[in-house]
């Protein structure tokens, strides 16, 4: 149950951003505080909170208090960094914040929710003159190479391993962009996985992000590898930083073996085809941006919605076939069935239906005779008297009026009520 705070007791919380405008991949730390005029009976748990354009990330809670005109309040404060991926400005959103806390004078936790605003980060992109697909903001960088094999004694058909660690502090591993390989005359490249690491500590964040490159030596000469330079923007102070990795020149020595190359390259090109098949198996499932939990989610609700449909259609099939057979089994019907010959002109279509309708009624003798006698007009029973036996003219003529007259009065006498129906529900 969830209840509202008394009047005597303050609840409320806020939330504020470190800055409002930030480049693609710089974080902006995002402080939610609670605040109770008593004090909290328990934690307060958001989870990772879910923000369109960016990744966040949960970095601590902190308690504290403060006074004010004499009256102490405590408060929790919650800390967030949010990292913005894309061109576009983000919306931190609003918050229904469940607390427990006691109202005023009271020592039991009483469930409440509090509200929050939504904040606008504003998203500012890459500066003219830098790569998109090289920018990086972080507030350090450290770069180490290493290669599995000698450099010094490579032959055609050598394959040798090139890895790549890059380390940032400030920033998550999928905000490091990957790795450039240059393609090379006189070698065949094969990437393998890359490894993707984040350290998170109370107060700040780090990662790191692992890329292999295996190269295939495919003829004798030397070989030069070039250059990879790596940037970096610290936002703190406003500067572009740089790593280089310097080229590395490999003297590629004749192989009399030349028939094993062709081997070497087809299992490189296997095991790169299965690399790339069990990234695909790893990769979450998406469907129009929707994770299988998502899907089985709205799965169920359609399903349930379905099945509530169908119980509300077969309920109204069933009501409406059992209206079919009251009224088949009605005096109305019957009655319907006079209305109707007599309207067509049937005149002993009309004879025989208004004495099957008379069958329905509940009289003490069932004749017309009597039914006239009893219910009928004035008029009905001046031309009964006239015309003993039912006829044609008797049905047909303005005595038709009569006949309704006359059953309104059984039914309002017998307690019925009288249904005008501007449309018959008869079979033709």
């Amino acid at each position: 149950m969830i209840a509202n705070p008394s009047k005597a007791q303050q609840v409320w919380a806020e939330v504020n951003l470190s800055r409002s405008s930030v480049y693609v991949g710089q974080p902006v730390s995002v402080s939610i505080k609670v605040y109770t005029s008593t004090w909290f009976t328990s934690g307060i748990d958001l989870g990772n909170i879910q923000v369109n354009k960016a990744f966040t990330t949960y970095f601590r809670s902190v308690n504290g208090s403060f006074s004010r005109n004499g009256k102490t309040y405590s408060n929790v404060e919650l800390i967030y960094q949010v990292f913005p991926y894309k061109e576009e400005d983000v919306m931190f959103p609003a918050l229904d914040i469940t607390i427990e806390t006691p109202p005023e004078g009271g020592y039991k936790g009483v469930k409440m929710k509090v509200g929050t605003d939504e904040k606008l980060i504003k998203v500012k992109p890459v500066p003219p003159g830098f790569e998109t697909n090289d920018w990086l903001v972080a507030t350090g960088l450290s770069v180490n190479d290493r290669w599995l094999g000698s450099l010094g004694d490579v032959k055609v058909g050598d394959v040798l391993e090139r890895r790549i660690v890059r380390s940032a502090s400030g920033t998550m591993a999928k905000l490091i962009p990957p790795v450039q390989w240059d393609s090379i005359p006189g070698l065949g490249l094969y990437p393998s996985r890359t490894e993707v690491i984040d350290n998170k500590g109370k107060t700040a964040i780090s990662s790191s992000r692992t890329e292999s490159m295996r190269y295939l030596f495919e003829k004798e000469g030397e070989v030069t590898i070039p250059e990879i330079v790596f940037h970096w923007y610290n936002p703190y102070q406003d500067k572009l930083y740089k790593r280089t990795l310097k080229e590395v020149k490999i003297e590629v020595k004749p192989n009399p073996n030349m028939g094993m190359l062709a081997s070497i390259r087809d299992s490189l090109a296997s095991q790169q085809a299965q690399m790339v098949l069990e990234a695909e198996e790893d990769k979450p499932f998406e469907w129009l941006g929707l994770s299988w939990k998502q899907l089985v989610i709205i799965g169920l609700v359609i399903a349930v919605f379905i099945y509530f449909l169908i119980k509300i259609v077969l309920r109204l099939i069933s009501w409406r076939r059992a209206k079919r057979q009251a009224y088949l089994h009605s005096e109305r019907y019957y009655w319907d069935l006079f209305r109707k010959s007599v309207r067509k002109g049937h005149h002993k279509e009309a004879v025989k239906a208004i004495y099957r309708w008379i069958d329905e009624l509940e009289l003490k003798e069932p004749s017309l005779n009597y039914f006239v006698q009893v219910y009928g007009t004035t008029s009905l029973k001046d031309r009964l008297q006239k015309e003993p036996t039912i006829s044609g003219n008797l049905l047909f003529e303005k005595e038709n009026q009569d006949w309704k007259k006359s059953r309104n009065r059984y039914l309002k006498q017998k307690g019925k009520a009288v249904v005008k129906t501007k449309q018959l529900w008869v079979n033709p």
